[in-house]
């Protein structure tokens, strides 16, 4: 059987692109994979928060924490805000058993609070 200059130029086309479709997919996982194990998803040690959105506003987010450790502590929130800026609340430092707050606001321009997290 005789292949046309057509056909083979399409297989190689078409074998091309599923190379470059997995190409892509091996490396988007792999980013993923190691923008998830970069992300800070766990309180500092020695201290326990509580975090949240502002009940009547959903761009104000909070971090209210406790230094349960034997060492003074600083802390601050984290707001991902989707179209806007990510936000930092303002430092705070507690000595062990006080108690404080940070809180930060994302522009109201964009989508909102996506994501509170406890910085050190």
């Amino acid at each position: 059987m005789k292949k046309s200059m057509r056909s083979l130029s399409g297989a190689v086309v078409r074998g091309a692109a599923v190379a470059g479709v997995t190409a892509a997919l091996a490396v988007s996982t792999g980013l993923a994979t190691a923008a998830s194990a970069a992300a800070p998803t766990a309180t500092p040690p020695g201290l326990s928060c509580e975090t949240g959105k502002h009940a009547i506003d959903d761009y104000t987010g909070y971090a209210l924490c406790r230094n349960n450790g034997s060492a003074t502590q600083t802390f601050w929130v984290h707001l991902v805000c989707g179209w806007s800026p990510d936000a930092d609340g303002e430092h705070v430092t507690l000595n062990p058993g006080q108690s404080g707050q940070s809180t930060a606001h994302c522009a109201g321009l964009g989508t909102g609070i996506g994501e509170i997290t406890v910085q050190p």
